[in-house]
């Protein structure tokens, strides 16, 4: 028989009780990780199990104006659920609902049968009304969650800048979609008791956990000057059956968006999804995304690189065209503007005047101011999908490529990137980034964005802004800008009519006519572009078509701001001749018997005059004839 010492009995009883311990120290070491550790997520999916939770939509944050105003706002809507082993009346039920809320008959009812769900959604969006004239029927099975719906307060407002949102409330284009994090809040949840099949307990309580609403927005965009700009795009677009129309107004110090506004549009309460090519189409902010051959208000910025340069002559003459590389460069003006000094060069936009200043500046110069202008580079503006705009390659460029240049052409720009640059060289040479938003605040006030000015470069001197600003005056005062001019204010801007291309070739008939216009206004110069596209007749001078309205609306900021004239005299009075069916030299002979300036087209005789006779003018309206 074998004898077991009392040393290998201990051995046996410390290995065991080792092991034990070791087990236990595994057990406990469970118990920690699930009572402790993952308490948390246990206790939720617990929770999850038998509790039945209801969501409720945050609001968005509010998008108001640089005073306030409310332009975008959140209202109450609501979903509709039903606990299919609740209901007792399907049928009656499927017949009122669809009645009610014009959905799908057969469809409601399958939901309102479903077996193996707890619950299941019936509809969304449904307003108060809808909701009494459901629950005064008291149907069993059948609740309301609160929803939140996008309600823009103006409608057809500001619809491309503000943009919209879908059905779940997030931002789906325009600054909806680019601060979109910042306006959308957070859900709430209601939680109640139920019982496996997820009937709620005759004795179960329910927790609310409130949702939190966005952030709140604030523009620097005043709802009033962007109501002057809506009006003025929307009569353009209706006389002129325009393609499009857009106006972009910027504070010329600061780079601040005062009005973004364009024409077709729609209303943002009643978007067309059902016509997405039209949404689609209507839906961009043209002067943000859409580059487009500027013609003559690129001038602008040809002036002001010949000045800074030092390449101005003392005189030019304009015969009407001039050859470059062996090709002729036609001026507007057929007959030409004969010998100018430069300011006149620039009243009458004359394009033999910018083509000598392009090619005395030279290429690398051009083009080291057009860096500086910010051409061909995005603005850095707030606002998704912007263009950098289009110029030929540096070391392709040959003389006939800058000459055209000079005077707007064989380069694009977007609106914005153009409003921007103009405004450096009338604000003592810099170039600021233009933003849309102002500031973002949470519900309580406290400040978690804001903007400001900001400037991304310097392109040319305080005194040349001067000399050109005075240039621009005189454009207005008594060159081809006229029709911008508000007695009793000193307004400044350059014309342009673009002819378009198609396939790479000149769209016979298609124009962009434009305006570019500057003002002070409370201390600070206000810059507006105004642009239409495809105007229809045979109007399409922008000094014709375009410049009125800049003046409109420079008039309408005059009376808003309370800004009194000057002590100007209204020009006289004249009755417009008729001056159809004669010759040029004719009708030049009348309209200059009468002290009234003109534009015209073609050749022949007097066709299409504007205004039409026997209009009551002032004698310093600009007046343009077409001859055939």
């Amino acid at each position: 028989m074998v004898k077991i010492s009392h040393i290998s009995i201990r051995r046996r009883l410390s290995a065991t009780a080792l092991l034990v311990t070791f087990f236990l120290c595994i057990l406990a070491g469970r118990l920690f990780y699930l009572q402790v550790i993952r308490s948390g997520s246990l206790q939720a999916r617990a929770f999850d199990q038998w509790t039945r939770d209801l969501p409720f939509t945050a609001d968005r944050g509010d998008i108001t104006d640089c005073n306030g105003v409310v332009l975008a706002s959140s209202q109450t809507m609501y979903t509709l659920y039903c606990r299919p082993a609740d209901v007792e009346e399907a049928e009656e039920i499927a017949d009122y609902i669809s009645d009610v809320l014009d959905i799908d008959r057969t469809l409601l009812y399958t939901r309102l049968t479903k077996k193996g769900v707890s619950e299941t959604r019936l509809s969304r969006k449904i307003t108060r009304e809808e909701k009494l004239m459901i629950e005064e029927k008291d149907f069993s099975g059948i609740y309301f969650s609160a929803d939140s719906a996008r309600y823009y307060n103006y409608g057809d407002y500001l619809t491309q800048l503000l943009g919209f949102t879908d059905i779940d409330n997030s931002g789906q284009s325009g600054l909806e979609l680019y601060y979109d994090a910042y306006l959308t809040g957070t859900n709430g949840y209601s939680f109640t008791e139920t019982d496996l099949i997820g009937r709620q307990l005759e004795d179960g309580q329910t927790y609310y956990l409130p949702p939190v609403k966005g952030m709140n927005m604030r523009l620097t965009i005043d709802y009033t000057v962007q109501a002057v700009a809506e009006k003025a795009v929307g009569d353009a677009a209706a006389r002129y059956d325009a393609k499009s129309v857009s106006c972009v107004m910027l504070n010329a110090d600061t780079g601040a968006v005062l009005a973004m506004a364009q024409a077709p549009s729609y209303d943002l309460n009643d978007i067309p999804r059902d016509d997405v090519n039209t949404l689609m189409e209507n839906s961009a902010l043209v002067s943000v995304t859409d580059m487009y051959e500027p013609g003559s208000t690129f001038k602008i910025l040809t002036s002001a690189i010949g000045i800074e340069s030092g390449v101005i002559k003392n005189s030019y003459y304009c015969s009407g065209s001039c050859t470059v590389d062996g090709q002729r460069i036609r001026c507007w003006r057929s007959i030409g503007h004969g010998s100018q000094d430069f300011r006149h060069g620039v009243y009458n936009s004359c394009n033999c005047v910018f083509v000598d200043v392009a090619l005395s500046a030279g290429v690398d110069n051009m083009y080291d101011y057009f860096e500086k202008f910010g051409l061909g580079a995005k603005t850095g503006i707030d606002f998704y999908g912007e263009s950098a705009g289009m110029l030929i390659p540096r070391a392709s460029v040959k003389n006939v490529d800058l000459a055209r240049i000079g005077f707007g052409q064989a380069v694009a720009v977007t609106p914005v990137q153009l409003a921007s640059a103009v405004a450096s060289c009338i604000n003592g040479g810099y170039l600021y980034r233009p933003y849309i938003v102002e500031e973002i605040t949470d519900v309580n006030g406290n400040l978690a964005y804001r903007s400001g000015a900001y400037v991304r470069n310097t392109t040319v001197s305080a005194s040349t802004c001067e000399t050109l600003k005075d240039y621009l005056y005189g454009v207005v005062e008594e060159g081809s800008g006229k029709n911008a001019a508000v007695p009793g204010y000193k307004i400044g801007g350059k014309t342009g009519t673009a002819q378009k291309y198609e396939n790479g070739a000149i769209a016979s008939g298609k124009y962009i006519s434009s305006f570019v216009g500057f003002t002070e206004i409370n201390g600070s110069d206000v810059v507006c572009l105004f642009l239409v596209d495809e105007p229809q007749g045979y109007a399409y001078y922008g000094s014709i078509v375009a410049a009125p309205y800049v003046g409109q609306i420079f008039s309408s900021l005059f009376s808003y701001y309370g800004i009194a004239p000057q002590g100007a005299e209204q020009a006289p009075a004249v009755i417009m001749p008729d001056v159809t069916d004669m010759s040029l030299s004719e009708a030049a002979a009348a309209l200059k018997k009468l002290g009234l300036d003109y534009e015209y087209s073609g050749e022949g005789k007097v066709a299409y005059q504007l205004p039409v006779a026997g209009t009551e003018i002032d004698a310093d309206t600009l007046v343009y004839f077409a001859l055939e």
